[in-house]
């Protein structure tokens, strides 16, 4: 097949494509499916510049989760790369060259948390942002709920909601979550771009967290306010 061309309506094609593989191909939870894709590459497509190859970027929001494990599975660390393994006869398929697909699958494997992988490309730092990027804002506080919900974890523990005399326990507690990782991920960001959108979502979540606090009468204390902490 001859490799698709480098235009708007060339990007719409792939992209069509690539959403009936991953609808055929994927296998989805409530916070990994077919929505998280497409709210991925819209990221993507608002951090990126002139200097990535937009097949590679696009390709790589899509079939990033191509093997989605659940986060409580002993291989989770390995589910980007299985997903980069297994996206290379798709992307030959769709006409990518030899050079592409090896682009894809670094962006794939790299954008995990869990798989240790540094990015070394601007398609795989712009990749590991947009995906980080769905776990903030609004979006992310629905996906943080639906995940521990099917996990089984609780929401807060109720006699120390915000940890300030117990250890943070995100395995056990939702909200712990926040703490542990997602209030901290503007700092943890490759593109500018893509710090200044987690901090705006994070200052979302965080005015979520006071109304939160009020509710359920407690303080919000300042190390879950302050995001350089």
């Amino acid at each position: 097949m001859a490799r698709l061309v480098r235009t708007v309506a060339g990007l719409a094609e792939l992209r069509d494509r690539l959403r009936r593989v991953v609808l055929h191909r994927m296998q989805t939870d409530p916070a990994h499916d077919l929505a998280h894709l497409d709210r991925v590459w819209k990221n993507a497509q608002a951090i990126c510049d002139d200097k990535v190859d937009m097949q590679v970027l696009l390709a790589a929001c899509y079939l990033h989760d191509l093997v989605n494990l659940p986060k409580d599975d002993p291989d989770r660390g390995q589910a980007s790369r299985r997903s980069a393994e297994e996206s290379e006869p798709i992307l030959s398929e769709l006409g990518f060259d030899a050079a592409q697909i090896r682009a894809t699958q670094h962006a794939i494997a790299a954008h995990s948390f869990s798989a240790k992988v540094q990015p070394e490309t601007n398609e795989a730092r712009i990749l590991r942002d947009a995906d980080r990027l769905d776990a903030l804002g609004a979006i992310g506080i629905a996906r943080t709920f639906t995940v521990s919900g099917a996990l089984g974890r609780t929401l807060y523990d109720p006699l120390d909601p915000f940890a300030e005399t117990r250890r943070l326990d995100d395995l056990t507690f939702s909200l712990d979550h926040w703490k542990v990782k997602l209030l901290q991920l503007p700092q943890d960001m490759l593109t500018v771009s893509g710090q200044r959108l987690a901090e705006d979502r994070v200052r979302k979540m965080v005015l979520y967290l006071q109304d939160l606090a009020d509710e359920i009468g407690e303080p919000l204390p300042i190390g879950w306010t302050n995001l350089d902490s």
